[in-house]
């Protein structure tokens, strides 16, 4: 359906584009905030707008989802769809440090078709087609056949007093990053109980579940893409033998969430 070649040329090129501009590289970057706590930079735009043109050069039948595009609803119509975030990560991007990457995901029909994610700053490329496996680097990943969630690995700064049975592990600030981790088999279990959005998680989401991975949002229902309204309540990702251990842990904290935001 689409030239693969061609396609990881440009998520590359895209990664090249983004890592010439990184303060961790020595670069000055110009960053504000679009709204409070939630940053954008000039590289952001420049990512964003190389992907959408490149991208619909490559399909011109897909529609157009991005966090830094006006939202075109028109997209709903269609079958297939880009959905990509140029950085996710982005305050790890502004403070020069390396977890973040550029994120895309073709989706077909609702369902993530095909997905990379390029991590330039940690040396890294992702992919994953439906069916087909997922892969860093040309390796393929299988993910945790852990079957106790106690002791799981999670990417957390700190853990709550009632997950002190789980342990922490180095994490990026980029969902998508966290998420492989799972994928890759260096985390266990990722989990988040607030609204977020479909290019946040959409190529992560085919990642980990083509390693092997359940991923659902944070009551356990499964993921949809290219909805009106382009957002998911929550992410469970987990070793397939825990999700359900996860999400029955999870179950009062994320209906009080879903409550409250209700």
């Amino acid at each position: 359906m689409i030239d693969e070649r061609r396609l990881e040329q440009i998520v590359s090129e895209a990664g090249r584009i983004a890592h010439g501009l990184w303060p961790g590289a020595g670069h000055a970057l110009r960053s504000w905030d679009k709204s409070p706590g939630n940053p954008v930079c000039d590289a952001d735009l420049a990512v964003d707008a190389f992907l959408k043109r490149e991208l619909g050069a490559l399909l011109p039948a897909a529609a157009w989802l991005s966090e830094e595009t006006i939202d075109d609803p028109a997209r709903i119509a269609r079958d297939l769809v880009w959905v990509v975030d140029p950085i996710d990560g982005t305050r790890d991007f502004i403070r020069g440090r390396a977890g973040w990457a550029v994120s895309v995901a073709l989706v077909s029909n609702g369902r993530p078709l095909v997905a990379m994610l390029c991590a330039p700053a940690r040396g890294e490329v992702w992919q994953a087609k439906a069916a087909a496996g997922a892969f860093r680097n040309g390796q393929r990943l299988a993910a945790s056949s852990r079957e106790l969630l106690a002791q799981a690995r999670v990417p957390a700064d700190s853990l709550p007093r009632v997950d002190r049975d789980l342990v922490a592990v180095s994490k990026p600030n980029s969902i998508a990053l966290r998420v492989a981790m799972v994928a890759a088999d260096e985390a266990d279990l990722v989990a988040t109980m607030r609204w977020g959005f479909e290019w946040d998680i959409a190529a992560a989401a085919l990642i980990a579940r083509e390693a092997g991975a359940m991923v659902t949002d944070a009551l356990g229902a499964k993921l949809d893409f290219n909805k009106r309204d382009p957002r998911a309540f929550g992410l469970i990702a987990a070793a397939p033998r825990i999700h359900d251990q996860a999400v029955a842990r999870l179950a009062d904290r994320a209906a009080q969430v879903a409550i409250g935001a209700s």
